[in-house]
């Protein structure tokens, strides 16, 4: 019976969270598009959800963010839309299966990171808080950096084209979205974390520890 009792709270949440993350998408809230570039809040869930139920769940709603960048970049697609979408041509530029991997693997791996970190963090620092903050920073400087640096592995050349700058100065535009949009994206990612996950995990932590 106690399983079973896990098992309905552990969806529950699960399903919480999951509702979250779509409401997100469908509002203004879950991607702040900026020219060519987007501030995003969509990984704030996937963060709590995994410091909360661990990296399986974490990995499940991090492709459900992914999943959002693709069907965004497929529907209303920007100039750049292409290295989250195979299913579009912008300005002559497609993309392709590549696009899908920038789209998902990062955000699958955004919710391991900050599942495994914060157990780490938590297991050594005695701290719920201090580990849901050092989890939440570390997926998201994490996450940034795999979305941008698969974009300038795979689609470099593509990605100066489409924003008229030569591919040698697309590392200084890539390091300047890291030192602004970061930012921002890290610190309500780690005062969410701090906040919600702590409420949360001391519900949850039979099922944060089983996951």
């Amino acid at each position: 019976m106690n399983k079973s009792k896990l098992s309905v709270r552990q969806m529950c949440l699960l399903a919480l969270f999951l509702a979250i993350e779509i409401i997100m998408y469908l509002t203004p809230i879950g991607y702040l598009r900026i020219n060519a570039l987007s501030v995003t809040l969509m990984h704030v869930p996937v963060i709590i959800l995994a410091s909360t139920m661990g990296p399986t769940a974490g990995a499940f709603l991090g492709f459900i963010f992914g999943c959002t960048s693709v069907i965004g970049a497929t529907m209303t697609p920007g100039i750049t839309s292409f290295v989250f979408s195979p299913f579009i041509t912008v300005g002559g530029i497609s993309g392709n299966f590549f696009s899908l991997v920038i789209a998902l693997v990062p955000r699958i791996l955004l919710g391991v990171i900050a599942g495994y970190v914060f157990k780490f963090a938590k297991k050594y620092a005695k701290n719920t808080p201090v580990a849901a903050g050092i989890a939440a920073a570390v997926a998201t400087v994490s996450h940034t950096i795999m979305v941008l640096g698969l974009i300038v592995i795979l689609f470099g050349p593509q990605y100066s084209q489409a924003l008229g700058i030569s591919q040698a100065a697309l590392n200084g535009v890539m390091a300047g979205v890291i030192g602004t949009n970061m930012i921002p994206e890290v610190i309500v990612a780690v005062v969410s974390n701090m906040a919600l996950a702590t409420a949360l995990s001391s519900r949850y932590v039979g099922i944060a520890q089983q996951a």
